[in-house]
């Protein structure tokens, strides 16, 4: 997503500014030519000489530098890049990007861009929270900047608040996520499982293979850099969450079913790269089963077949892990579940598959179609399985649904809580039951309450949210706010759109 893209990272003069080395680092490595500038503040946290090292590339520091690559440096920097960061974003830079001051080499470059502008504020809480901040920064988001946190935490007066730069993976995933927009997924919800599901013997003890989960996060990653919204529904793994997707954590092929008949309906397209149990205990031992006989019989049922019960007119991708006759079964599975598309991979190949980095598959298609991939990344193989989705969006032309999006009114601001449409209701626990909302300013308890209206489906969370809003002054009618699960009935994360 990152390879031969250019950024253009800002550095301003705050404790975080530490921080944007590993950034620079990060973004270097994913194949982007990073460009850095810094401030004269910024300067005195961070040598330019470690920027130099990381990036391989000259580090702007003065308005005039005679020695400089750039001809007119704040023209060509702005003409250049695809895309520009500034992380950490001190309170002073935001208010003279929001009053279009240029008094330094950051301020022209960013007047002088046409490219999308990302925003990384960190600074005290008193700082951050003060209504001309706030102010300046929904100046900001008017003018399509994107700002990315701040988070809640420790910071560096010793007190805790909200003021942390961004997690690093955040700001990376949201950088992601602005290139992707404008691409062939924009606009589309994808929904992809993951991982292997585990299907409980007793309390320790749990049925389930060697998945890794590696294929469905690359093919999470892949389309929301494509510009998707991304719903993950995972079984266990050892792996990072992605940045900029809405994760949803599951453990056993019945929860996972039921975690996509909740989203699935609503989505452009299915992508079932998880490992599900094909079976399960028939009753699961409620105490440690105790060593004792030689021999132990489990008696075993079929678990939910999650693709041949999902309906809709969404794409169905599914994945068949095969250690013999590998595309007369792949085919079987197309036909017998309904599928547009079917991938399959050999399980004995020592290269690929579980575990593994690469995969070696075969793509079939529902009108025959047969593609042999040789061995790629598995990111390169999730791009493979994208475009194939991306050919039969086109073909169908549906429309493109979006995620949870609520548009406040002037009540709702007033009174502080956000409505809940009854189509979304099943998406929610049960009324009253206590969830979590993970906000900029840290995590929220809250509940579901009835709608004043009296509709037995609609649904007002209100319940600590007035913490939220007033953390938000700038919020006004007509603005709209994403809520993305990330744990079905228990997490939720809350963000203005």
């Amino acid at each position: 997503m990152l390879g031969n893209k250019t950024i253009v990272l800002g550095i301003t003069g705050s404790v975080a500014a530490y921080k944007a080395a590993e950034i620079a680092s990060q973004l270097v490595q994913a194949g982007a030519k990073v460009n850095v500038i810094m401030t004269e503040e910024a300067i005195q946290f961070v040598s330019p000489v470690t920027f130099r090292a990381l990036t391989g590339r000259p580090v702007v520091t003065e308005m005039f530098d005679l020695a400089s690559e750039f001809s007119i440096e704040h023209v060509s920097l702005a003409a250049a890049a695809d895309i520009v960061v500034i992380a950490p974003a001190t309170a002073n830079i935001i208010a003279k990007l929001a009053a279009g001051i240029a008094d330094d080499m950051l301020c022209c470059t960013v007047l002088a861009t046409k490219a999308p502008v990302v925003i990384a504020p960190a600074m005290e809480t008193n700082m951050y929270t003060n209504p001309v901040t706030r102010d300046n920064l929904s100046k900001l988001r008017a003018r399509n900047f994107v700002i990315i946190g701040p988070s809640a935490g420790w910071l560096a007066s010793g007190k805790e608040g909200v003021g942390r730069l961004a997690d690093i993976s955040d700001i990376i995933g949201s950088i992601c996520e602005v290139l992707g927009k404008g691409r062939d997924l924009a606009g589309k919800h994808i929904v992809v499982t993951a991982g292997g599901t585990q299907e409980p013997i007793d309390p320790v003890r749990y049925i389930s293979n060697r998945s890794s989960g590696k294929m469905g996060y690359a093919l999470a990653e892949a389309a929301r850099d494509r510009g998707a919204q991304v719903s993950l529904i995972t079984a266990p793994a050892l792996l990072t969450e992605p940045p900029g997707v809405g994760v949803i954590k599951v453990g056993t092929a019945q929860e996972m079913l039921q975690a996509v008949e909740n989203i699935a309906p609503r989505a452009d397209a299915l992508v079932m790269a998880a490992a599900v149990a094909d079976y399960r205990p028939t009753r699961a031992a409620k105490d440690k089963i105790k060593k004792g006989e030689a021999r132990l019989t489990l008696e075993l049922e079929c678990t939910p077949d999650i693709l041949g019960t999902v309906k809709g007119k969404l794409i169905k991708v599914g994945f068949a892990a095969e250690s013999s006759n590998l595309v007369e079964n792949a085919r079987h599975k197309l036909k017998q579940k309904g599928l547009d598309l079917i991938v399959a991979n050999d399980i004995t190949a020592s290269d690929s598959g579980f575990g593994a980095d690469s995969n070696r598959v075969t793509i079939i298609d529902r009108e025959g179609k047969i593609d042999n991939l040789p061995l790629l990344p598995k990111r390169e193989v999730a791009d493979k399985i994208l475009d194939k989705v991306v050919e039969f969006l086109a073909k169908r032309g549906r429309k493109s649904t979006t995620g949870i999006e609520v548009e406040l009114r002037e009540g709702h601001i007033a009174r502080k809580y956000i409505p809940i449409k009854k189509r979304y209701r099943r998406l929610f626990p049960k009324f009253k039951a206590a969830f979590t909302f993970v906000t900029n300013i840290g995590e929220i308890q809250t509940n579901a309450g009835l709608c004043r209206s009296g509709s037995s489906n609609s649904l007002e969370l209100r319940k600590g949210l007035p913490k939220w809003f007033k953390a938000h002054p700038e919020l006004k009618p007509g603005d709209k706010v994403i809520i993305e699960v990330i744990e079905l009935n228990k997490r939720y994360r809350l963000r203005i759109a």
